[in-house]
């Protein structure tokens, strides 16, 4: 495993992380696999390899994901020995103020996920994602004096657009805030609208890539035919492959990936984490996993290197979803 800052931030990072989206979705799709009793493998497993930076989010499963956490990960290391980072933003319950980025709800959700995770403070705390209502300087000022209380140690933001994004980091450098350090956005291989705003702008500002679907809901472990189904329990139930929802060019992508993985000796999976940790801008994809193997598989990943022409050859076929704006 490889380490390193994220961002240009003294926080330092395993080079792979592990999302918590599927703790506590038992049941409620066919590769949700983890609940209490799970759990404690995949953790023990991730820090045997080497990861030491774990995600989740209050909206995760209702709560259930960062309970899971709480319960298992906190008794499991100590907590100066990994990074915990945490997401809010989304709408909790039908109660007016349970959703957003608004000052009350930022103040009583901070309390509420440091009980269910079982620490005192969030390493890196994340707007998972933004409402229409509340002003950037509320949200800010908010984020700003949690940071302040010693409950948070950094921030960060998730998908919204670029334009957002900068204005939480011109808000933060006019007004003496804290400073977001992370960035947790859709990117992979068949997914590179970010390329074009998001990305460039978190290189030029410092800003450390923690991008999620890496393996673009695993269609990049190249394992899947256009017909359907596939080797895995996902594979078998993704409903975007049975929807035919990847293009050609994904599927083209899909087949040079086998061929760089076979001459590197190493899995399609793990020369697509290859490709995101070549780029300068990248801090850590965020992994699931629904095998103990996988976890084992993705921090080898972390010494695989991409040569420029195996680069491009992966990236040739790409197209656009959305043309771009001039």
């Amino acid at each position: 495993m490889k380490y390193g800052p994220l961002g240009r931030s003294g926080l330092i990072v395993s080079r792979v992380c592990l999302g918590g989206n599927s703790w506590g979705a038992k049941g409620r799709r066919g590769w949700g696999k983890f609940d209490e009793a799970e759990a404690p493998a995949y953790f023990k497993r991730a820090l045997d390899v080497g990861i030491t930076f774990f995600d989740t989010a209050d909206n995760y499963n209702l709560g259930r994901s960062e309970e899971i956490m709480g319960a298992t990960l906190m008794k499991m290391a100590k907590r100066e020995d990994f990074v915990l980072s945490t997401k809010v933003g989304i709408r909790m319950s039908d109660t007016a103020n349970d959703v957003g980025t608004g000052r009350k709800h930022l103040m009583a959700s901070i309390d509420i996920q440091l009980k269910r995770l079982q620490t005192d403070y969030i390493d890196v705390y994340q707007l998972h994602r933004l409402d229409p209502y509340t002003p950037m300087e509320e949200t800010m000022y908010t984020l700003d004096q949690i940071v302040r209380s010693g409950k948070v140690r950094y921030i960060g933001g998730s998908t919204m657009p670029a334009y957002k994004f900068a204005q939480m980091i011109t808000i933060a450098d006019w007004k003496g805030y804290a400073r977001p350090i992370a960035m947790q956005n859709l990117y992979n291989l068949i997914q590179r609208e970010e390329e074009r705003e998001m990305n460039r702008l978190c290189l030029e500002q410092g800003v450390g890539l923690i991008p999620y679907s890496p393996l673009a809901r695993g269609f990049l472990a190249a394992n899947r035919s256009k017909e359907g189904g596939g080797a895995t329990e996902r594979a078998k139930n993704d409903a975007q492959v049975q929807a035919g929802t990847y293009r050609d060019c994904d599927w083209e992508i899909a087949e040079r990936l086998k061929k760089v993985a076979m001459g590197k000796n190493v899995s399609p999976a793990q020369a697509a984490l290859a490709w995101m940790l070549s780029k300068p801008y990248m801090g850590a994809p965020i992994i699931g996993a629904t095998s103990l193997d996988q976890l084992t598989s993705a921090a080898q990943a972390t010494e695989v290197a991409l040569t420029a022409d195996e680069a491009k050859m992966l990236e040739e076929p790409y197209q656009f979803r959305v043309s771009p704006q001039h």
